[in-house]
């Protein structure tokens, strides 16, 4: 049996809870990809999106919210529908299936590329996959920010490779006692060409993710 987000979600609610101090790291990496991409409209896509409270809760007071435009995908429709109450202007919210890259057809090249609570959910083979077609979805220069579990054994430490071998300079990688990692990597080389007939992934079940 699938697990039930929407109650999956409810752990936010609790500040002291590992979900919301993952919660404040990710807000502090899309804070500082937000600070340093130049003058101009800001492109953002969000996988699995949930809530949104990842970049939603960034924008509602941070200064450039007025430059960013982008899609968040959630395939719960009630997730979908409350990140769409609190999506400011400019910010749409699609109840879809975020596996394919059609999901993001008019919504890339993207500078700020979201795949938070994705990597604990597939398979390793699924992880390496998305993380070297993430470059077909950026635009030149673009920020990825991701997930993931730090259990054994620790993917992470391959996740991070498979960025660096996909052109990706490292940013910052965050870790906790409560086992779960944040990176955030800036593509560095040439952007790859679109393609919105891909799947990325397949959901095989989750862990802490």
């Amino acid at each position: 049996m699938g697990r039930d987000w929407r109650e999956w979600h409810t752990e936010y609610e609790d500040p002291d809870s590992r979900l919301s101090r993952r919660l404040l790291v990710v807000q502090g990496y899309i804070r500082d990809a937000l600070d340093s991409f130049p003058p101009g409209p800001i492109r953002v896509i969000s996988a699995c999106a949930g809530e949104g409270r990842d970049l939603l809760g960034v924008l509602a007071d941070h200064p450039r919210v007025g430059d960013v435009t982008g899609r968040l995908v959630e395939l719960d429709a009630d997730l979908a529908a409350i990140a769409t109450e609190h999506a400011p202007p400019g910010i749409e919210v699609v109840c879809g299936d975020a596996s394919m890259t059609n999901a993001y057809a008019g919504a890339v090249p993207a500078e700020l590329v979201l795949m938070c609570g994705v990597f604990g959910n597939v398979s390793d083979e699924d992880i390496e996959h998305t993380v070297r077609a993430l470059p077909s979805l950026s635009a030149s220069g673009a920020v990825a920010i991701w997930t993931r579990h730090t259990r054994p054994p620790d993917r992470t430490v391959d996740i991070r490779r498979w960025f660096a071998e996909s052109g990706y300079d490292e940013i910052g990688f965050t870790t906790s006692d409560d086992l779960f990692g944040v990176g955030a990597h800036r593509l560095t080389a040439a952007p790859a060409t679109f393609r919105d007939d891909t799947r990325l992934f397949s959901f095989v079940g989750y862990g802490m993710v």
